[in-house]
């Protein structure tokens, strides 16, 4: 005789995921988190950057005491305005200055054709919620540094809301990116395609160092410039670190 048929058990139901969010059975407890259409832009640039510019990179420590120096006496000549200079500010303006005379710097690689720019646009990388947007300070050489230190302070707080228009994150020929706020000793930046070159400075730091014959303590910044191969020679990026961390160690020359 045939067995009775049985009724399988009731199961409980699965837990139903977040709204927006798929679960994974992955043995991770994953789920999918909402991807803003800035992360997708930053995902899609960035591997496109790795993909297709062969990196190569160059790293220099500079010396930064009288950078430290410098930026006190000018905060103190600005404090009856309100306004401040960032080292940030100090960098950005001394990279544009030194563009000047590295044009092959600023210089892009695209569609097989190398682009000379005859404009001198800095983007300054700023971390948001989304993930990471770069504005730019169109003829940045051209612009004094306190009117650097107000346009890119107004621009970080427009990204972080939300509201920089497209034309403010257009047109750049070279990116600066600072982690040095949050302790980084250094790191290595993704260039900011279609741009042949991008700055990463890391935190100012007091260690040992020889100076004028004597080990002495003095204030220090490590530089590292990711360079896209195709558009700039290794000497040629050498030549740009060599003269920035020049002009940084000898701040009066960012701003004559």
């Amino acid at each position: 005789p045939e067995a009775p048929a049985t009724t399988p058990a009731p199961q409980a139901a699965a837990p139903a995921a977040p709204a927006g969010r798929e679960a994974y059975d992955d043995g991770r407890d994953s789920s999918e988190l909402q991807v803003s259409n800035v992360r997708k832009v930053i995902a899609r640039r960035l591997t496109q950057s790795k993909q297709e510019a062969p990196h190569f990179y160059l790293r220099r420590t500079i010396d930064a005491e009288a950078l430290k120096g410098f930026r006190a006496q000018i905060n103190a000549q600005l404090e009856s305005t309100g306004n401040k200079v960032s080292f940030n500010d100090l960098i950005v303006k001394a990279c544009a200055t030194t563009l000047r005379t590295h044009p092959e710097v600023n210089r892009s690689w695209v569609d097989e054709k190398l682009l000379q720019h005859g404009r001198i646009n800095m983007g300054v990388a700023v971390a948001v919620e989304a993930g990471l947007v770069v504005p730019v300070l169109h003829d940045a050489d051209k612009m004094p540094l306190s009117e650097i230190a107000e346009r890119s302070r107004e621009l970080a707080e427009r990204a972080r809301e939300g509201k920089l228009k497209p034309q403010e994150m257009n047109g750049g020929t070279f990116s600066v990116s600072n982690l040095g706020m949050y302790g980084m000793d250094s790191f290595s930046a993704v260039i900011n395609p279609p741009e042949a070159a991008i700055l990463a400075v890391g935190a100012m730091k007091q260690q040992p160092v020889v100076h004028e014959g004597e080990v002495v303590a003095r204030n220090t910044m490590a530089l590292e410039l990711s360079v896209d191969h195709r558009a700039v020679d290794g000497a040629v990026g050498a030549a740009f670190l060599k003269d920035l961390a020049e002009v940084l160690e000898n701040p009066m020359r960012i701003v004559v």
